[in-house]
């Protein structure tokens, strides 16, 4: 192949005087013998336009002018975004989701989002290619790096393309002419990436990162109501079902990164949950976007059946469901203006909804709520249902919290352990070379070929490198029962008899007593998160369980434990009101009573 594109090209190599040469995927010429790139680029003759399977992300032939750079073509850094979110899509479309969430709404919130930032679909639109970049942004540091159905008269308020046409970005976003290409001055292969590296002028805009890709796809999914939860999402973007990490291998040849556009692009971790979170709220609220569609009982987000599979993952007894869904009702988080999606509601703003976070929560408070977890208590339930278990071994066991931990401890260091094997297998750089200075161009380019040609020598030494091991994609974690693969005995059938007492004609818990930390709310804006400093004083079996929860989710232990105090909250602030009122209502009647035998006393002596 690289004979047929060096052919009549028999100039001596200056370093080595060789006449050996060899193409670059950029399409650079370079010394066999000795890696020495040189000036000279062969000529790309471009014979498909890039597009795509989906209406949505397909990119019009006007937007793929030919680069005064000589190298690929020109395109904006929204065709880029545009692009991943396609692949995002066809990745949660290959897991099950509904093949509405693409066409019909994920294509709709893209739209509505380049309306209101009047990057597209209207007739205000801002030209990135002419704002002025940041001089102070150094593009050599990995600071700037990142960390980790909607109908068509709420969505397509501008003007939209018909069924069967291309949204036409070249032509309607940014206006991609000979005088906007020339005008801007950042070395980088898009025409408008100034815009994107001006720090005041990307806030002020809204304009797109690589977290809030992941942002639109999870609005997409509460629009659905599907059973793909936030953590869900992150789990799988870890596991590379979906691609959100060094996506830019995957780009096609028409998308040239070098510059500033491999910092715009450039990922090598995973946005955090709360970061997630927080960018979709500001995605709804910059889209404007109406109330989401009600999560109803039978929904798959709504806590009754999220715990119920939560309680599954955690091995818990199916029992317990019958307590979650009381302290779920008790806190009044059964109601649908509670649990819907609404970006202007005054609660939602300050806290966000995280339906997996809520549902841990309800079943950790219905766990104190039985069990105390006080360090003391639960070991004395545990040592009834052990002696009960070992009296009567035909019957139904009741369930040991000492059986269950340590079962759990063995399943939870196995299961982190599979994560550390699964990240070593991992290939965590990348394929292609990022460059960022035009004068380390023709470095990279070189230390980039002599890297791939000892990785040839040493695979013909010792053989091909075996395949990172993919697991298939899978919404639980642990397997429970009997079996070869299974990480423990199952739980689930287990009795929790020990723990209820019989009083007139219902059943209620054996434990008495209720502890909690402190709930006094907080200024969010003056303090920041306890966690750390009450942490100590907390019963150790509590904070096992919010660790256990959290590598569930994948979240911080911080943030399990301040969404357990939001459901106590709600919880004892219920509790307490229901009663005062009986209470109140009996002293009411029974002064009436007083009263009424006063009178009669009265009668009866006169």
């Amino acid at each position: 192949m690289d004979a047929e594109l060096t052919r009549g090209y028999s100039v001596p190599c200056e370093r080595c005087s060789a006449v050996d040469w060899g193409v670059s995927d950029s399409g650079q010429f370079y010394c066999r013998s000795c890696h020495n790139i040189i000036e000279r680029v062969r000529e790309f003759e471009e014979t498909e336009v890039l597009s795509t399977s989906s209406r949505v992300t397909t990119l019009s032939r006007s937007s793929l002018k030919k680069n005064e750079k000589g190298v690929g073509n020109e395109w904006m850094v929204i065709e880029g975004f545009q692009f991943i979110l396609t692949h995002q899509a066809d990745a949660l479309l290959a897991l099950g989701v509904c093949p509405q969430f693409k066409d019909d709404v994920l294509r709709n919130l893209w739209r509505r989002y380049l309306q209101k930032t009047q990057q597209a679909f209207t007739q205000n639109q801002i030209n990135l290619g002419r704002v002025s970049a940041d001089p102070s942004q150094d593009v050599d540091s990995d600071s700037a790096l990142e960390s980790v159905a909607l109908t068509d008269v709420s969505l397509q308020s501008g003007p939209s393309p018909g069924p069967e046409s291309e949204l036409d970005l070249g032509a309607s976003a940014g206006q991609s002419s000979d005088d906007g290409a020339s005008s801007h001055s950042v070395w980088s292969g898009s025409t408008d990436t100034s815009g994107y590296t001006n720090p005041r002028f990307k806030r002020s805009h809204n304009l797109m990162t690589m977290p809030k890709t992941l942002a639109l796809c999870y609005l997409a999914l509460l629009w659905v109501r599907e059973a793909i939860t936030l953590a869900d999402l992150l789990r799988f973007v870890f596991e590379r079902h979906i691609p959100y990490l060094h996506i830019h291998d995957v780009f096609p040849e028409e998308i040239m990164l070098f510059g500033r556009d491999a910092q715009i692009f450039r990922v090598e971790s995973i946005p955090s949950y709360r970061r997630v979170q927080e960018e979709a709220m500001k995605l709804a609220r910059v889209m404007e976007l109406p109330t989401f569609p009600p999560i109803i009982e039978a929904c798959l987000l709504h806590p009754a059946m999220l715990s119920l599979r939560y309680l599954t993952e955690a091995n818990l007894p199916d029992e317990l469901h019958h307590w979650v869904c009381k302290v779920m009702a008790q806190s009044g988080l059964a109601e649908e203006s509670v649990l819907t999606f609404d970006h202007a509601s005054k609660a939602q703003r300050n806290s966000p909804i995280g339906y997996d976070l809520q549902a841990c929560a309800l079943i950790i408070v219905s766990m104190k709520l039985l069990f105390r977890l006080n360090d003391h208590k639960e070991w004395i339930f545990s040592e009834k249902a052990e002696d009960h278990n070992l009296a009567d071994i035909e019957s139904q066991g009741w369930f040991s919290l000492t059986w269950w931990y340590e079962t759990m401890l063995r399943a939870l260091d196995k299961a982190k352990k599979r994560e550390e094997q699964h990240t070593a297998s991992q290939i965590w750089k990348s394929s292609k070379a990022l460059i960022f200075r035009k004068k380390d161009r023709t470095q990279s380019l070189k230390r980039r070929r002599v890297v791939e040609h000892l990785q040839k020598t040493f695979q013909k030494l010792s053989g091909p490198s075996p395949d990172p091991t993919s697991s298939k994609p899978s919404s639980f974690i642990f397997r429970w029962g009997e079996g070869e693969n299974s990480d423990g005995p199952s739980f689930h059938q287990t009795k929790l008899d020990h723990v209820m007492k019989k009083k007139w004609d219902a059943h209620v818990t054996a434990n008495e007593k209720y502890w909690h930390p402190v709930l006094r709310k907080c200024n969010e804006r003056a303090c920041k998160d306890h966690y750390a400093e009450v942490e100590p004083t907390l019963p150790r079996m509590y904070v096992w369980l919010l660790g256990l929860f959290s590598f569930l989710l994948r979240v911080k232990p911080s943030s399990m434990h301040e969404e357990v105090l939001k459901v106590e909250r709600r919880f004892l602030k219920r509790r307490r009101r229901k009663p005062q009122f009986k209470a109140r209502s009996r002293d009411k009647s029974m002064a009436k009573q007083s009263g009424k035998k006063k009178r009669v006393t009265g009668n009866g002596t006169m």
